[in-house]
């Protein structure tokens, strides 16, 4: 056993354990043991407790990424001040001044990527399960959590003919056809997901400031970069790889979409747009109350009325009073 192996042992012995147990869930409630459909509701189950545990690193990062976003002007200041210089002493202190800077407001670039670094050792763990089961169930033998004679139901299911453990490069026993249609079919699936859920956090959920600031145009690359990193990966990943990466990828999406609605990056045209829905239910703008909201609308009323006071009076009224 190598390193790696040995790192991933725990998380796929976790991934065995959930599957286990929903597939001994789904097989009490009346479903086939054998049916690759069980298998298919058991991993995503898997997916969603996973996502479910992943919660309050979701939230963590939604407040890094706002926290980053505030602090650009600041940040675009430091660059300014150190543009052109290119010695150790001057890149040495730019990244001094750029961690005080985080330290003080408690921003952490490497927030924004707790979520789905927490996700990598169950994904490639569920990879290493999916393709020892063949392995297993030739030679009779249990797959970690995984007895033997469900190691050999896992092995003959199918869904619509295609193994899940088989992958578009490799479709294994089944029907080629099928494994060929469900493996595209879920990697558009997934790249379509992942590029939606960038985009409404790009377009939709960015203050007007920080679309100006070097991180956007970063933001904007990685929006075409990750679908294509998914989809060339795609390749190679087995069927069971796939439902877990794109159910993965829809809940990403309705997350995100549920926190854009309601609770908006300020300055964001998502903050606008919810603002208008709150102003047709007769409701403040979001951060005042309604007494704050009623001064400022008596305040822009009062300007108004002033403004129409005092207008310009033309030259020939002006001789006519002289007269």
């Amino acid at each position: 056993m190598n390193l790696f192996d040995l790192i991933l042992w725990p998380f796929k012995w976790i991934v065995s354990a959930i599957l286990w147990f929903f597939h001994t869930v789904f097989t009490a409630i009346g479903m086939d043991a054998a049916s690759g459909w069980t298998w298919v509701l058991a991993i995503v189950f898997m997916t969603l407790v996973m996502r479910t545990l992943t919660i309050p690193l979701f939230v963590k990062q939604i407040k890094s990424m706002r926290g980053m976003q505030e602090l650009q002007p600041e940040m675009a200041k430091i660059q300014a001040k150190y543009k052109g210089k290119k010695d150790q002493l001057s890149r040495q202190a730019m990244a001094q001044e750029q961690m005080a800077l985080y330290k003080k407001t408690g921003s952490n670039p490497l927030s924004s990527c707790l979520p789905i670094l927490v996700q990598m050792p169950i994904f490639f763990g569920l990879l290493q399960v999916l393709r020892g089961v063949p392995a297993a169930a030739s030679s009779g033998s249990n797959l970690l959590v995984l007895p033997a004679d469900m190691v050999h139901q896992f092995n003959d299911s199918t869904i619509l003919g295609a193994p899940l453990f088989s992958t578009l490069m490799q479709p294994g026993h089944g029907n080629h056809t099928a494994t060929v249609v469900l493996a595209i079919l879920m990697i558009v699936l997934m790249s379509a997901t992942q590029f939606f859920t960038q985009r409404q956090l790009t377009s939709r959920n960015m203050s007007d400031q920080a679309k100006e600031s070097p991180m956007y145009r970063q933001q904007q690359m990685m929006l075409y970069l990750f679908p294509i990193i998914f989809a060339v990966g795609g390749i190679n990943f087995p069927l069971g790889v796939l439902v877990y990466w794109t159910v993965s990828n829809f809940w990403s999406m309705g997350q995100q979409w549920w926190v854009i609605r309601n609770n908006p990056t300020p300055g964001s045209q998502a903050e606008r747009e919810l603002n208008e829905r709150r102003a047709a239910k007769g409701l403040p703008p979001v951060g005042k109350t309604k007494e704050e909201h009623e001064a400022e609308l008596e305040a822009q009323r009062a300007k108004a009325q002033a403004g129409q006071r005092r207008q310009p009076v033309s030259k020939q009224r002006q001789k006519k009073k002289r007269k």
